[in-house]
Formats: structure tokens, sequence, C-alpha cells
């Protein structure tokens, strides 16, 4: 393996149906303009309650990509 330099950056993602379908939501979308995703990392998961019950979730993730040469 040679030596890789990694930028990251934060995404936070949301969904209906559960914290890692919003961390796949914010991954894909990201990977669709940045290139050589490698990593993430759940920073933060919180939610949204509406009349006593989960309305969505969100997930804050770092991600990193390797820097092009």
């Amino acid at each position: 393996m040679s030596d890789h330099v990694y930028k990251s950056l934060e995404l936070t993602g949301s969904s209906k149906q559960s914290s890692d379908e919003a961390i796949r939501i914010a991954i894909e979308r990201a990977s669709k303009t940045i290139r050589d995703i490698r990593w993430f990392h759940v920073i933060d998961v919180r939610g949204h309650v509406e009349d006593g019950k989960v309305a969505y979730w969100q997930a804050t993730v770092k991600i990193g990509f390797t820097l092009e040469e």
C-alpha cells in the first residue's frame, strides 16, 4: 500500500426510514461529485419527533477521500 493523503469533510443526511439510510443517502449523494471516497466516520445521530414518534433521522458523517496527484 502506498502513502496516501486524505481530505475530509462533514455531511449530514436525513431519512424517514433509519439512521443507516441517512448515512447511505449522504455518502451516495457526495459520491456523485467527489471521487475516491475511502472511509466514513459517524459523528452524530439525531432525529426529529412529531406526535411522540420519530418522524425522521439525521446522521452527520465525516468522509475521507484521497487527493489526486
